[in-house]
């Protein structure tokens, strides 16, 4: 792949209240500082990040809003107060003494782009603060190796790089209902409530990052690919952690979604044992039962199973009627489905509280670390694309390249290119823009009917389609020919008559 020099640009205010600002700081405020830190990548990609810290005191207005009873108070009276754009924070640094802050926590990260933060210690301990802040709440290094995973070398990656989704233009969502034992059990879920009270929010918040299309199925008689043990100690049937792998196969047969799907496509599988099998549960590794009852596996989807109490009399009717509780089932699968963009709450300090995302499934901090990660990764697939494209154009060498391929080219270069610029600047929305339009360019010109057909018949193949053709009309004119070289010997060696 070619190589990559990136500079992400991160706009960091910090704002003091009148009775925190420490008393060693090197400048009167405001002040503008920069911190900078690499990230090794490989030889040919490195990535320089960049926090631009503005020092600076609280406004009236600000200081109003930290008056505020409670840290959440606070942190949504600020909000309508901050910079909006994407990528950029601000952290409000609070005196030691304020009740804001429970006790024991001296950081708080709020829903939206802002953390308060206890003072206390002077200035190289709030730095040395503030560098941690950035990495909860921007990017890390390890979140930005997991978005170039293509180029880093197999054992530098964590064991979590290659378990999220990859950066798409779109993605398909299914939700399943799997009832492999209708006679005995009628199950009634309501998907469709479920899914625009609690999937839509989150989806509605990540259309930024991609387009989202949501569907859904009831599969009958669908069993999962394992025979789960029965254990009488619990006299419940348990499913073992080594043998998950082996419990999707046959399931996603009887899916049929992805083989016509253009985007990648996560797969939210309920399962409703059958009553040969109830009740149904899942151990980890060490032979504990899992609590929610679920699993999930990297960058396809997750599988919960749901079980359904057996009637108190041996004589109740079949099927049973059941009904799902869909808040419980939600919980789990919006679980999963922030696993899957790698969105999952990283450890963090004892003094650190983070506000949960609320009805929205996804704080406004946590869309900045997916387009931060998702532009580096779109800006990275755009030059290998180009390069592939490059290295097999060269190896064809009667190629015609049509004008609108070449302007694809150009036009995924000049986007790649102001992507770049962007994010050096610090102006992510506008970098993940041009990131997309990159990529949507670069694929264009990669998959153009023009240059396919010239990429699957390479001259070799061409010899052999014709060869065939042209061999046995060939054969008597060349012996024709030779029959006529052989002549025109013998007329010289003839010797020339004298009269």
């Amino acid at each position: 792949a070619a190589s990559a020099q990136f500079q992400l640009a991160v706009p960091l205010a910090v704002a003091f209240t009148p009775r925190s600002v420490p008393g060693d700081l090197p400048r009167p405020l405001p002040f503008r500082d920069a911190q900078e830190m690499d990230i090794a990548v490989n030889q040919r990609t490195t990535v320089r990040s960049r926090y631009e810290l503005l020092y600076r005191s609280t406004t009236a207005r600000e200081d109003a809003a930290l008056d505020a009873a409670t840290a959440r108070d606070a942190d949504a009276a600020l909000h309508l107060l901050q910079d909006p754009s994407l990528g950029s924070l601000t952290v409000y640094v609070v005196p030691e003494t304020s009740s804001l802050l429970p006790q024991g926590i001296s950081v708080y990260v709020g829903q939206h782009r802002s953390a308060l933060v206890r003072a206390g210690g002077g200035f190289a301990a709030l730095r040395a603060r503030l560098a941690q802040l950035t990495q909860v709440m921007s990017f890390t290094a390890t979140s930005i190796a997991a978005a170039l995973s293509d180029r880093v070398p197999d054992g530098q990656l964590g064991p979590d790089a290659r378990r999220h989704l990859k950066s798409s233009l779109g993605y398909e969502i299914t939700f399943s209902l799997l009832n492999p034992d209708p006679k005995s059990h009628a199950v009634d879920w309501d998907i469709e409530d479920a899914v625009n009270r609690y999937v839509q929010p989150i989806l509605d918040k990540l259309s930024l990052v991609a387009n989202f299309s949501v569907d859904s199925q009831i599969l009958y008689y669908a069993v999962l690919g394992v025979t789960p043990r029965f254990d009488k100690a619990s006299s419940s049937f348990l499913l073992s952690a080594h043998s998950l792998p082996h419990v999707i196969n046959p399931v996603e047969a009887r899916l049929g979604s992805s083989a016509a799907s253009l985007y990648p496509v996560l797969n939210f599988l309920l399962y409703v044992p059958e009553r040969s099998h109830s009740p149904l549960y899942i151990q980890d590794k060490d032979g504990a039962p899992v609590s929610t009852n679920a699993f999930h596996s990297p960058r396809w989807g997750g599988i919960m199973v749901y079980n359904v109490e057996a009637p108190a009399s041996p004589h109740t009717s079949l099927p049973l009627h059941v009904d799902v509780d869909m808040a419980r089932v939600m919980e789990v699968f919006l679980a999963q489905l922030r696993l899957l963009f790698g969105l999952s709450r990283e450890e963090l300090p004892p003094e650190f509280l983070v506000e949960s995302p609320g009805n929205e499934g996804l704080a406004d901090w946590e869309l900045d670390r997916l387009l931060w990660a998702h532009t580096v990764e779109n800006i990275a697939t755009v030059s290998t694309t180009l390069t592939s494209l490059a290295q097999l154009l060269d190896k064809i060498g009667n190629i015609v390249i049509k004008d609108d391929v070449a302007s694809e080219v150009y036009q995924a270069v000049a986007s790649a290119q102001s992507a770049m610029a962007e994010l050096a600047t610090g102006h992510l929305h506008s970098a993940f823009q041009a990131s997309k339009e990159a990529v949507t360019s670069s694929e264009r010109a990669f998959f153009d009917p023009s240059l396919l057909h010239l990429l699957y018949f390479p001259d070799d193949q061409k010899f052999a389609i014709y060869i065939p053709l042209f061999l046995p009309m060939a054969v008597p004119i060349l012996l024709s020919l030779a029959k006529m070289v052989r002549e025109a010997r013998q007329h010289k060696k003839e010797p020339t008559k004298m009269d």
